[in-house]
């Protein structure tokens, strides 16, 4: 699945590294780094083009004329990434994207005033219409892959991204408790914080009382970028509902969990 990404800021930048995968992208464990991404191909091959977009916050809440911002060219591709894009840009990209034909566009709210649900629906249903795929979601590693919806969801399974899934396996320790010797990252969070939480589930207690602390202490440790601000739509923090996202992805694997 080809793909093209159009970003602005650091969350987009993050994205693009966590795709592309290379070398020393993630810098989290420093000198402890045991490289356990590279059990994962980069999706660098598949990418046709990165172009960085206008920052929306210069742009002032309404453009009467995006012309002057869109690309002149776009490439062939199946699927557009977009990440923190201007609302009235995105309006007037999906039609160009249209004609370049791609098939779906996935993209994201890690802000609360970044893509709110109405926005988003207008641009779902001005996709529909265009007989394109769309896929948006908030934060970004809640995008599930939808039946009804294949191109994206082959696009997700062959990058590997969107809601983290994790594989764990656990072996009885000398004290009978069972403790986690491998977890493996079968779909990671968009902005590839998972690879790092599961590194740090080594050595843990499923059951242990302060594992909810645990996983939490490594997401914020990553860091997530979303926003710490409080987010009408989602009656909390986008940076909390991520964490409450990888948190019940660890405890699903805990309940799948293969025993040595």
């Amino acid at each position: 699945m080809k793909l093209i990404v159009f970003y602005n800021g650091e969350f987009g930048q993050r994205v693009v590294g966590n795709l592309v995968n290379f070398s020393g992208f993630c810098i989290s464990c420093a000198e402890a780094c045991t490289q356990c991404r590279n059990v994962r191909p980069g999706y660098a091959d598949n990418i046709v083009a990165l172009i960085e977009m206008p920052d929306p916050s210069t742009l002032g809440d309404f453009i009467d004329d995006v012309e002057p911002y869109l690309p002149k060219e776009i490439p062939n591709a199946d699927i557009a990434m977009v990440i923190n894009i201007h609302p009235d840009i995105l309006f007037g990209l999906l039609p160009r994207l249209k004609e370049a034909g791609i098939k779906g566009i996935v993209g994201c709210s890690e802000k609360p005033k970044e893509l709110p649900l109405g926005q988003r629906m207008q641009l779902e249903q001005l996709a529909t219409s265009l007989g394109m795929e769309s896929a948006f979601a908030k934060p970004f590693c809640a995008m599930r892959p939808d039946p009804a919806k294949p191109n994206i969801s082959a696009f997700l399974e062959k990058a590997g991204i969107g809601e983290p899934r994790i594989d764990v396996t656990v072996q009885k320790s000398r004290k009978g408790k069972d403790v986690i010797v491998a977890a493996n990252v079968v779909r990671s969070a968009p902005c590839g914080s998972t690879w790092y939480v599961a590194k740090r589930l080594i050595g843990l207690e499923p059951d242990q009382p302060d594992i909810r602390e645990r996983i939490s202490e490594a997401h914020h440790a990553y860091p997530c970028t979303a926003s710490m601000e409080r987010d009408s739509e989602l009656g909390d923090t986008v940076l909390h509902k991520g964490g409450y996202i990888i948190r019940d992805a660890v405890e699903d694997a805990f309940k799948r969990a293969k025993r040595l």
